[in-house]
């Protein structure tokens, strides 16, 4: 594809990356030097990356280094992935398996949260509770303590009301990817953008969100809570930046959308440097 000219600074929130020589589930290689320079022609910056999710029970620590390898020296800022004991389902029979839910091996304890935290390498989270369970309330609070922000896979098996009553009530960045509604459900868009109006912490990501009307009232009614997300590799950065680019706000909003926010909760994302 062409490069995309435009005037704004541009950050990405929502990029996945394989470790080492590992390929995506979908079978298509992940190539860091492919996604920086999908990432140059599209005019970003600067990209949070983080593993994608994998089917079988793994604690991702692996991956999440190889990650954090591949970042050095390219613009990426590397999250890493953690997972958790508890059912993400809100049905009784999920509430009495949480009652008996302990840690395995291949689920984040506190003292990892730790340090991923204080590892320079990782400067945030990255949880999907309905494939990789939700953490035990040891593990949020140490999330807590170490401040730094975590996004959320939510949809389908994690709709943004379950994130409402397991994650908002902990003093931590939240930021709903795909804005609570992936894949394309519209409705459910909709319920995370009301979740804004009662969550200071809370915040969207732009991947995947295909409908207009809910990234322009999001970007019109809360634009301080928006944060661009390209969800590249599935998505060409270049397609998920006209999305943005095409939408009937204003160009201080759309601003705010690229950049402003997300260097305010990822502060790595200020430097262009690698």
């Amino acid at each position: 594809m062409l490069e995309l000219e435009h005037r704004f600074r541009v950050v990405d929130v929502h990029a996945t990356l394989a470790p080492e020589s590992d390929t995506s589930e979908r079978g298509r290689p992940i190539d860091p030097d492919q996604l920086e320079r999908e990432m140059h022609q599209a005019g970003i910056v600067r990209a949070v990356v983080y593993p994608e999710r994998r089917e079988e029970k793994t604690d991702y620590l692996t991956m999440n280094n190889g990650v954090a390898r591949r970042s050095v020296e390219r613009p990426f800022v590397a999250f890493a992935r953690i997972t958790g004991p508890r059912d993400a389902g809100s049905a009784p029979t999920s509430k009495l398996r949480n009652l008996a839910a302990r840690r395995r091996d291949h689920h984040t304890d506190p003292e990892t949260v730790e340090q991923y935290a204080y590892d320079d390498r990782f400067h945030g989270f990255v949880l999907d509770p309905a494939k990789d369970g939700l953490p035990d309330e040891a593990v949020l609070e140490t999330l807590e303590d170490v401040d730094l922000p975590v996004i959320v896979e939510s949809g389908n098996g994690f709709p943004p009301a379950a994130a409402a009553d397991s994650l908002l009530g902990y003093d931590f960045t939240v930021v709903l990817a795909g804005f609570g509604g992936y894949p394309l459900q519209r409705d459910r868009m909709a319920d995370a953008i009301d979740l804004l109006e009662y969550h200071d912490d809370c915040y969207l990501d732009t991947s995947h969100v295909r409908f207009r009307e809910p990234l322009e009232r999001a970007l019109r009614e809360h634009p301080d809570r928006v944060l661009f997300g390209s969800g590249a590799p599935d998505a060409h950065p270049n397609v998920a930046i006209m999305e943005v680019l095409t939408l009937d706000v204003s160009e201080d909003k759309m601003k705010r959308a690229f950049s402003k926010n997300a260097t305010r909760i990822v502060p790595e994302l200020a430097s262009d440097g690698n």
